[in-house]
């Protein structure tokens, strides 16, 4: 399961997605956000599907790998599916007991479902075709106006790409440390939730000293290199706008338009 989650993993490349400036792409995945939770009718999401499989195609990025971010959350998904096909009313198609399956609860269902999936794989498709720099850079840049307002929007960049960009380097950790306590015999299997629980410590211990560490050692490194915040501080890549940025924004917002029109228009 661990080795099934891709949140902060970053694929070099040269494709049409790497080569979009970062604050482009993160514009346009809250537009679409938006899109996906207001489109209405298989029209509509029929669209979605194929712009979302078209963005992975343009990407780059091997399709498995993009099959294996929506993996760790496939029990949401799946609880979701289930609950809505017994809480609607409608035309019943099974009855077991009190529960009654519909035919509004499955459409629902798929529906709500597809847009969890749509959501992960958009998401996925930044980190995948994004490298934490540029994230960093982009997430300060569109937080920037707020400034004005006393909100340290540098700090809160940094923060919110060294928690991202860490993330596979402790569930790699996890990994050596549930195989190491394995490998002396610790048992995670057998037992009651108690005890399952109580199988946890060895591995949560040294997970946080672990991540402690990490902290200390990342904290130092900065200070060495004399990092004292956002304050008069420069870059030495610019973040500039090209037509390849305009021209995606365009197609993708005509999309969107399209897609709302088929929302209410069916």
């Amino acid at each position: 399961m661990l080795q099934d989650i891709t949140l902060g993993q970053f694929f070099p490349g040269k494709s049409i997605l790497h080569r979009l400036d970062p604050r482009t792409k993160i514009i346009l995945l809250f537009v679409l956000m938006i899109v996906i939770f207001t489109a209405k009718g298989w029209a509509a999401y029929s669209v979605l599907t194929i712009l979302t499989a078209g963005l992975i195609f343009l990407s780059q990025v091997p399709l498995l790998t993009v099959l294996k971010s929506i993996k760790p959350l496939a029990w949401i998904i799946l609880f979701t599916l289930l609950i809505h096909f017994v809480s609607h009313d409608g035309e019943v198609l099974a009855k077991f007991y009190v529960f009654k399956v519909t035919t509004e609860g499955i459409i629902y269902g798929v529906q709500i479902s597809l847009r969890l999936v749509l959501l992960i794989v958009l998401s996925s498709l930044l980190t995948f075709t994004t490298s934490p720099l540029k994230l960093t850079d982009a997430t300060e840049k569109l937080l920037s106006p707020l400034k004005k307002i006393g909100v340290p929007s540098h700090e809160l960049a940094m923060m919110m790409t060294i928690a991202i960009r860490f993330v596979p380097t402790l569930l790699e950790e996890t990994d050596k440390i549930i195989k190491a306590q394995k490998s002396r015999g610790l048992d995670f299997e057998s037992g009651g939730l108690i005890k399952k629980l109580r199988a946890m410590v060895p591995i949560l211990v040294p997970l946080f000293l672990s991540s402690f560490r990490r902290a200390d050692d990342l904290a130092m490194a900065m200070e060495a290199r004399c990092y004292r915040g956002g304050e008069g501080r420069t870059h030495m890549k610019q973040l500039r706008l090209t037509n390849l940025d305009f021209c995606a924004a365009a197609v993708v917002l005509l999309i969107c338009a399209a897609i709302g029109g088929l929302s209410y228009a069916l």
